[in-house]
């Protein structure tokens, strides 16, 4: 199989793990060796119940017994849909009411930039150096990271940028800007959160000024910072929240909220403002009210807090500088991106799965389902003790 994954199946990068995949339960990825890996990264932040959660998967199944695909997103009623809408609306401010359900994050964002400018009758976007956003045409504009970006413009224009929790730039959102778009925390930065009530600035200077405030949900959001979306955690209400990645317990999906009077203009003037074939599939849209009803129901987020409290207590070594971020969104900082690499491959061969973070080459991302145990835990960690132990007497020898 991993002959044809190579010959067939189009890669992102020329160094890809490879590993071929049997099954997977809960917090372990299984290969076709049966040996089991214990998944410290979710599917990125994706997989945030674990895998195979027993209410998504019957959510999933029993919706394959009703109905599929029936008619493009917004002209049927369909009731997985409606009621996760309706449930999200519940556990959000008043002002943060109606959603339209994508296909995944990037076109969500595709759509919340779309509605700022529609709202405002302004062209300018703002965005965040070293932010990532998505990797669709509209998305690359808006991510802060040229390399990435060079070879695929032009992209959209009329798009600047500033740096995350520098209140001075902030004076660059003026009476021409659409919106402003930012990660809560900043993922491929390196889990950077806002300090000194950066948030609560921006929504003043936007609120002076007229723009939108958007804030990228993707991979704080559903729990995974303690909170079901991180801005809760910053007592600011943003105009738009874009969402994601965990929302779906595995299944792909996005999503953008805003207010109603906002989001309706995306139906006239023109009509179809913002269309979608496949966005709200009743499938997904089932796993997706499965997911919300298990992380408001039961004390899973509450729960992200103390085994945050775990990582830290364990992940003590002279070879990680910090342990940046929040709840089960997390990243071990180490001194080198060499290091940081030794640490992620030699602990996938010992059955630990870590991954990279986009642009901070020294972070080890740990992003583990909501559903670690304290047990898989120290399990994890151990491993990663023991890897940088042998890397660290390697310095010395």
């Amino acid at each position: 199989m991993l002959n044809d994954f190579y010959t067939y199946q189009a890669q992102t990068s020329p160094y890809p793990l490879g590993m071929e995949v049997s099954h997977a339960e809960g917090s372990y990825i299984y290969d076709t060796n049966n040996r089991p890996y214990l998944d410290f990264v979710a599917g990125v932040s994706a997989a945030s119940l674990g895998h195979r959660h027993p209410r998504v998967n019957q959510a999933i199944i029993d919706q394959l017994g009703k109905y599929l695909h029936v008619m493009v997103y917004g002209e049927y009623a369909q009731h997985p849909a409606t009621e996760f809408c309706r449930l999200l609306a519940q556990h959000l401010p008043a002002t943060l009411s109606k959603t339209y359900l994508t296909n995944s994050g990037t076109e969500a964002t595709e759509g919340a930039l779309k509605l700022a400018r529609r709202v405002t009758g302004r062209s300018q976007l703002i965005s965040c150096k070293s932010a990532y956003h998505g990797n669709t045409m509209g998305s690359m504009s808006v991510m802060g990271h040229e390399e990435r970006k060079q070879i695929f413009r032009p992209l959209i224009p009329d798009v600047d940028f500033i740096t995350f929790n520098n209140e001075e730039d902030l004076q660059k959102i003026t009476e021409k800007t659409a919106g402003i778009i930012l990660e809560t925390i900043q993922g491929g930065a390196g889990f950077i959160q806002p300090h000194n009530d950066f948030l609560k600035k921006v929504r003043q200077r936007c609120d002076e000024v007229g723009a939108l405030m958007i804030l990228d949900e993707i991979q704080p959001g559903f729990g995974r910072t303690g909170k079901l979306f991180g801005f809760q955690n910053y007592d600011v209400v943003p105009d738009v929240i874009i969402m994601g990645k965990g929302m779906g317990g595995g299944m792909p999906v996005g999503a953008f909220t805003a207010s109603p009077e906002m989001m309706d203009l995306l139906s006239h003037d023109p009509k179809l403002g913002h269309i979608t074939t496949f966005g709200g599939h009743p499938v997904i849209a089932a796993a997706c009210l499965a997911t919300l009803q298990e992380i408001t129901e039961t004390d899973i987020m509450a729960q992200a807090l103390e085994k945050e409290k775990l990582f830290r207590s364990l992940l003590v070594h002279p070879l990680i500088t910090e342990v940046r971020g929040e709840g089960l969104m997390l990243a071990a900082m180490t001194e080198s991106a060499d290091i940081t690499d030794k640490v992620i491959l030699r602990c996938h061969e010992r059955g630990l799965i870590l991954f990279w973070l986009l642009f901070e080459g020294k972070a080890i991302r740990i992003t583990p389902p909501l559903t670690i145990s304290e047990d898989e835990i120290k399990e994890g960690c151990g491993i990663i003790i023991e890897v940088m132990n042998e890397i660290l007497n390697e310095q010395k020898n």
